[in-house]
């Protein structure tokens, strides 16, 4: 009589393995969902703050061409160039992940999150023209 010899997991063996993923699962995703949370952030705040130079260098240029500050009636139209994600077709709420948009209707900025999450920020563009012309807020 031949004795098989098995060389293969248990099934204790494979079941603790299994328990041992299932816990550093449970530890590192809401490490990695808070992790890419903060850099959408540190990504949104990097976008706003180029907005926000874009508006400036708008509103001198406007001051040096006609005498006044102003604002445009779109905030993408300050930057040289759209972040990625910016869709100057949707003039409505972002709907895709990492998208952004300027909502027309009711001026606000838009951008969706990878988790779904919707950020809006407010745009007054101000006065365009005229001899009340001024710069609005973001």
């Amino acid at each position: 009589m031949t004795m098989k010899n098995n060389k293969g997991f248990t099934l204790i063996e494979l079941i603790m393995v299994t328990i041992i993923l299932g816990i550093l699962a449970a530890v590192a995703i809401p490490r990695y969902m808070t992790t890419v949370t903060k850099a959408e952030e540190a990504a949104e705040d990097a976008v706003i703050s180029s907005i926000k130079a874009g508006l400036e260098t708008y509103a001198v240029e406007q001051l040096m061409s006609n005498g006044r500050r102003s604002w445009p009636s779109n905030p993408w139209d300050a930057l040289s160039k759209e972040p990625d994600g910016y869709d100057d077709t949707d003039t409505d709420d972002a709907d895709e992940d990492g998208e952004w948009t300027y909502n027309t209707t009711d001026s606000t900025i838009t951008h969706q999150r990878m988790n779904n999450d919707r950020v809006y920020w407010d745009y007054d563009p101000g006065v365009q023209s005229g001899d009340d012309a001024a710069v609005g807020t973001l």
